[in-house]
C-alpha cells in the first residue's frame, strides 16, 4: 500500500459540517460590506517579496520571521506567499490607477500565509477578512471603518463591550513618531541591562514593537517609557477627538490604549484592535487603522488610507466559546425512495422541487435497486429534515408524492406532482421558520 499523504502542519482541511460555518460567516461578511457600499477585490496568492519587506517594514517579525518567501526557477524573482492582505491590495491599486477616478471602498476574502508554529485559532495558512478605504483622509471614514467592525459583531450576535472590546490608540505623524523614538530609545538604552533578546534586537531598527512585548519582567520599563500621546501634535490630537467623537455618538464603547502599535511599520494616526478575553492569551481578534503613507511607498501618488483585517478561525473559535455558531444547515426534506418506484421519475420531480426552491437530498441507491424503507427513514431523521417525500411505485402511478413530517408531528399528507407550484415553497418556508 502507498504512503498515505497527508496536509502540511498548520495548514488545514475545511470540511463539512464545519465548512457551512465558514459560508455563512463569509455571506454575513458579504452582506455588510454591500450595506456598506464596499466592493469586492481579488489579487493574487503569490506576490513580489519586494512588496512586503517595502510595505510591512524589513524590521518586523512577520518579514524578519514569518514569510515563505522562494525563487521563481523559472526566472530567478523573488517571490512570496501573501502574510496579509493589505500590501497586495494597495499594489493592485497602483498598478491598475484605480484611484485615478477618486477614492475606493474594497474588501477582500482568503486566505494568508506565516511561517510560525501553530497553535489553536492560529495556523500557517490562515484566512482573513480586510476592508480597506483608499483615498479618503478624515477622520470620519476612520469611525466609519470600526463602527463597520460594531455591526460585524452585532450581525454575528457578539455583544460589543463583551464579547468584543475596542480598544484605541493614535501613532501620530512621522515627525511626531521620531521625536517619540529618539526619546523611547533613550529610556531603554537607560534600561539595557533588563532587556531581552527581542528588545535589544529592536532597540535602534524598530523600538515601537518593544512597547508591545509580553514579557511580563519587562511590563514596568514598558509602563514607565515616553508615552506617544505626549508627543502628539495640534492636528493628530483633533483627529483622535474626531474618531471618539463619533463612537461616542453612536453608542460604541472603547477604552484609549496608548500602548497599542500593531505590527506593521506602516500605519499612522488612528490605530485600533478588538480584543476578547473568551480565547486565552492571543485576545486580538480584528485590528486596523489609517496608512496614508503606504500607496506612495509602495510606488503610487500619494493618497491616504485606512482599513482592518480580522482571521476567520479566531473569529470562528471565538463564535463557538460564546454560542453564537450557527449549525449545519439541514435539507428542506429527504426523498425516500421505495421498491419498484422509476427512479427517472423520482428525479424528475426532484428538479421540479429544486427548481421551486426547496432544499431536498436525494437517498442514494444500492448495486440492487433502493434499500429499505427503515434504512432509509433512518438516513432522512439524520439528516435533519423536517419531511420525507416518500416516492413509492403507487403514489407516482398516480402523480402522487406522499409528504411525511419528520419533526413536529403533524398530518402525512399526499401530493399531487402537478400542483407542486402550490406546496413545494411551503415545505422551504416551514423548514426555514
Amino acid at each position: 500500500m502507498a504512503e498515505q499523504l497527508k496536509a502540511i502542519k498548520g495548514m488545514n482541511d475545511i470540511l463539512p459540517p464545519d465548512s457551512a460555518r465558514w459560508e455563512w460567516l463569509e455571506d454575513t461578511v458579504r452582506r455588510l460590506m454591500r450595506r456598506y457600499g464596499y466592493q469586492n477585490v481579488r489579487t493574487p496568492i503569490v506576490e513580489p517579496t519586494a512588496l512586503f519587506v517595502r510595505g510591512l517594514g524589513e524590521v518586523t517579525d512577520i518579514v524578519e520571521k514569518e514569510m515563505y518567501s522562494f525563487e521563481d526557477s523559472l526566472n530567478g524573482d523573488r517571490l512570496t506567499l501573501r502574510p496579509e492582505g493589505t500590501a497586495g491590495v494597495v499594489r493592485a491599486m497602483n498598478e491598475h490607477n484605480f484611484l485615478y477616478e477618486g477614492g475606493r471602498r474594497l474588501y477582500y476574502i482568503g486566505p494568508m500565509f506565516r511561517h510560525e508554529r501553530p497553535q489553536k485559532g492560529r495556523y500557517r495558512q490562515f484566512h482573513q477578512v480586510g476592508a480597506e478605504v483608499l483615498g479618503f483622509p478624515g477622520p470620519d471614514v476612520d469611525a466609519e471603518v470600526i463602527l463597520m467592525t460594531a455591526a460585524l459583531w452585532r450581525d454575528l450576535g457578539l455583544t460589543v463591550g463583551q464579547d468584543v472590546r475596542l480598544q484605541l490608540n493614535s501613532l501620530g505623524q512621522p515627525a511626531e513618531r521620531l521625536a517619540h523614538r529618539e526619546a523611547l530609545i533613550r529610556h531603554l538604552e537607560a534600561h539595557a541591562d533588563q532587556l531581552d533578546d527581542d528588545a535589544r534586537r529592536r532597540l535602534h531598527s524598530n523600538p515601537l514593537r518593544i512597547l508591545d512585548t509580553k514579557n511580563p519582567a519587562m511590563q514596568p520599563i514598558v509602563e514607565a517609557a515616553p508615552k506617544l500621546m505626549d508627543f502628539l501634535g495640534e492636528a493628530s490630537l483633533a483627529h483622535l477627538h474626531a474618531v471618539r467623537a463619533a463612537l461616542d455618538a453612536v453608542g460604541v464603547p472603547y477604552e484609549l490604549n496608548t500602548r497599542l502599535v500593531r505590527g506593521m511599520d506602516y500605519y499612522n494616526l488612528t490605530v485600533f484592535e478588538w480584543v476578547t478575553d473568551r480565547l486565552g492569551a492571543q485576545g486580538t481578534v480584528c485590528g486596523g487603522g489609517r496608512y496614508d503613507g503606504l500607496i506612495e511607498q509602495l510606488g503610487g501618488k500619494p493618497a491616504p488610507a485606512v482599513g482592518w483585517g480580522l482571521g476567520m478561525e479566531r473569529l470562528l473559535l471565538l463564535l463557538e466559546e460564546v454560542g453564537a455558531a450557527p449549525t449545519a444547515p439541514a435539507p428542506d426534506a429527504y426523498a425516500v425512495v421505495l421498491a419498484g418506484a422509476p427512479m427517472a421519475t423520482v428525479l424528475h420531480a426532484l428538479e421540479g422541487l429544486r427548481a421551486h426552491g426547496v432544499c431536498v437530498q436525494l437517498h442514494p441507491q444500492g448495486k440492487d435497486g433502493p434499500t429499505s424503507a427503515k434504512s432509509q427513514f433512518k438516513k432522512a431523521d439524520a439528516s435533519g429534515a423536517r419531511f420525507a417525500l416518500v416516492f413509492g411505485p403507487d403514489e407516482l402511478a398516480a402523480g402522487q408524492v406522499t409528504v411525511k413530517p419528520l419533526r413536529d408531528g403533524g398530518e402525512q399528507l399526499q401530493q399531487r406532482l402537478t400542483d407542486m407550484a402550490g406546496w413545494a415553497s411551503g415545505l422551504a418556508r416551514a423548514s426555514a421558520s
